[in-house]
């Protein structure tokens, strides 16, 4: 059995998402300490009774500057604002897990791996779609060709107005670039070797842009360079439910069959009197269910955990986070010009 030793992680933001990573820190035994920055004051007693850190501060300096500190997982909001934390833990020598995006360009995502390959270190972006195992019959059917050539993919996510209340008050990012990265990240990883060539997006917006620069939903179609095509559209205008309730419905047509995801979470209803029905195990990230934890975020940490501890690579190679972000920026830039937009390109 390979030998390791336990390694300390510190968690920068533990707000919703990140709440969860420094969760599936805690209950790690791959982890030995676990150091936590989190401005918010009420948010602090909380994780405190979580999961009782090492240690709480305010100011996500003072873990990069903590030599003990292996591993930084950054999860603050906006998200605008992580690519200098992402710089300056790289630059500590600090293994890094961030939550998409990177950074706000192609350029600086590429100067991120640059530094990490230059210090030796791990690096790799929050694409929880990669470990649910629903998703990842999907590459594993059309790996060993289940159903012959694949002709279209098609994965259409809504969530509720809730989430994206959240989502428009703290950025400006589009759908695609901050809800349907992941989408767009799970179809081109199961398609691979095959490249996207084209990108033409489209967005509509008749709610949240009476009072924020967001659309609500926008539609992002790509064509690969063997004639493959996918249609992957996200929003947020879900009328109001079980909060941060999320479905998807994914559909992978080939030549020889066809497989469809139900991705809507209603196995488990849950219905009263005061409430209704509700979908208690619906959220995107996940929740814990006492022992266990409904989601693939926990999962997906580990995995990153585990790659530091036995110095295993991460799944999110440096090509495919580049190769997602070329599409999500081109959809942005297709919607902005009323056009299609060729790929490769500079962004």
């Amino acid at each position: 059995m390979t030998e390791f030793k336990q390694i300390n992680v510190g968690v920068i933001g533990t707000g919703w998402v990140g709440g969860i990573r420094a969760n599936a820190c805690a209950h790690n035994g791959i982890v030995d300490q676990i150091h936590v920055a989190e401005i918010n004051s009420v948010r602090q007693k909380e994780i405190i009774d979580e999961i009782n850190p090492t240690s709480v501060t305010d100011d996500w300096k003072n873990l990069i500057s903590d030599e003990s500190i292996d591993v930084l997982v950054i999860s603050m909001t906006p998200e605008t604002e992580r690519f200098p934390i992402v710089m300056a833990a790289l630059k500590a020598g600090k293994h890094v897990f961030v939550e998409k995006p990177i950074a706000p360009t192609i350029q600086q995502a590429e100067q991120a791996y640059a530094l990490a390959e230059e210090n030796n270190l791990k690096i790799t972006i929050g694409y929880s779609r990669r470990f649910d195992p629903r998703y990842v019959y999907v590459k594993k059917a059309l790996r060993d060709g289940l159903i012959g050539d694949p002709v279209t993919c098609l994965v259409s996510r809504n969530s509720t107005r809730e989430l994206g209340n959240k989502i428009t008050g703290r950025s400006k990012m589009s759908p695609a670039a901050i809800g349907g990265v992941h989408d767009l990240d799970f179809v081109l990883w199961c398609l691979q070797p095959r490249k996207p060539i084209r990108v033409y997006s489209q967005t509509s917006g008749k709610l949240f842009s009476r009072k924020s620069e967001t659309p609500d939903h926008q539609w992002v179609m790509v064509t690969m360079d063997d004639g493959t095509t996918i249609t992957v559209g996200v929003g947020w205008i879900l009328p109001i439910g079980y909060p941060n309730y999320v479905q998807a419905w994914i559909e992978v047509i080939g030549t020889e069959g066809a497989l469809t995801i139900d991705d809507t979470h209603k196995e488990v209803q849950l219905n009263t009197t005061e409430n209704g029905i509700r979908y208690p195990l619906s959220s995107m990230p996940g929740e814990p269910v006492d022992h266990v934890f409904a989601g693939s975020m926990y999962d997906e940490t580990g995995h990153f955990l585990e790659a530091v501890a036995f110095d295993r690579p991460p799944m999110v190679t440096k090509e495919e986070a580049i190769n997602v972000m070329s599409v999500y920026n081109a959809a942005d830039l297709s919607v902005e010009r009323d056009e299609p937009v060729i790929l490769p390109r500079n962004l």
